[in-house]
């Protein structure tokens, strides 16, 4: 093993915690928002606040928060990156919904819970998806701390990383990919497919805590590619985990992958031990990344990022 991604006892409790702590903050924001009424049609709020507080550990959020803190010098004014966070998690939450849907993937069970559809009727998600995805633009427009060049790129940023050129575009692809085709062929079209469909929001998560903090355009790309890694690398580890975790643990079905016939990391790098060797490579490549922003800028603290890219290698949910 990479000594270079052994994961200590101390590193797992420091990570945990803070997941926990940033997770908590997330959530103060989100009740906030999502505290919405309206006699005629409370359901649509029942069902956007049931996905929202299903659980999950809030990772895209946390990378926003993260990357803020790293270049924000006004550290107690975590306003100006929270409406950010939550409209991520919203958008994120959004596509869980839709994923799971029968029309697209299907399932029944997400973080332990019934899926939105099998709670609330496959019209009430639908719609819920869609009010939280509109809601989240409507938050960053009215972000009262975020000045006004930051918010117009972070808009500009998140419709691109979340539409056709990003995780919907991907999405597509997943539905649409082919099993003819050579291994080789396989993989890239694999690896285009979830950069776009998971990576691209996790790009952008990391990318939106580096603009709302005053990051430079070298400190942003360096922050890019250690997420597009992790981004990679998380996925790996979900095909691993659809194959071998444990569905209480993971709290969704497992084996979903091949019941609906879906080629997977596993499937084309030779089983789980040479899925898993590639996922220790892209992490090995995300903490270079971090080597080399603190290169560019010596005050950097990229410790919990360090931390967070082995915690995803290692989690088993």
């Amino acid at each position: 093993m990479n000594t270079e991604m052994v994961l200590t006892e101390s590193e797992t409790e420091i990570i945990t915690n803070k997941l926990k702590y940033n997770a908590g903050i997330v959530n103060a924001g989100l009740e906030k928002y999502l505290n919405l009424s309206d006699g005629d049609y409370n359901i649509l709020f029942e069902s956007m606040r049931y996905s929202s507080f299903a659980g999950g550990k809030k990772i895209r959020a946390f990378l926003a928060l993260e990357f803020f803190s790293m270049f924000n010098k006004d550290k107690d004014n975590i306003g100006i990156i929270l409406p950010v966070a939550c409209a991520i998690e919203m958008l994120h939450t959004y596509s869980l919904i839709h994923d799971d849907l029968p029309c697209m993937d299907n399932d029944d069970l997400r973080r332990g819970l019934p899926t939105n559809h099998k709670k609330f009727g496959e019209a009430a998600a639908l719609l819920a998806g869609d009010a939280l995805l509109t809601f989240a633009f409507n938050i960053i427009a009215d972000a009262e701390f975020l000045n006004p060049d930051a918010k117009i790129r972070i808009i500009s940023e998140i419709s691109r990383a979340a539409g056709h050129s990003g995780m919907i575009g991907g999405q597509m692809m997943d539905m649409l990919f082919q099993e003819k085709q050579s291994d080789v062929i396989k993989l890239l079209k694999l690896l285009k497919l979830h950069t776009l469909k998971t990576g691209s929001m996790i790009m952008f998560s990391a990318r939106s805590g580096c603009i709302a903090g005053g990051a430079k355009p070298e400190e942003i790309d360096a922050a890019t590619e250690y997420a597009k890694n992790i981004g990679l690398a998380f996925q790996v580890i979900d095909d691993i985990l659809d194959k071998t975790g444990d569905s209480e643990l993971t709290g969704k079905n497992t084996g979903s992958d091949e019941k609906n016939n879906k080629t997977t990391f596993v499937d084309i790098l030779g089983g789980i031990d040479g899925a898993f060797d590639y996922a220790e490579t892209l992490t090995s490549e995300a903490l270079a990344s971090l080597n080399k922003l603190q290169e560019i800028n010596k005050n950097s603290d990229t410790s919990v990022p360090e931390i967070f890219a082995k915690y995803l290698l290692y989690r088993n949910q």
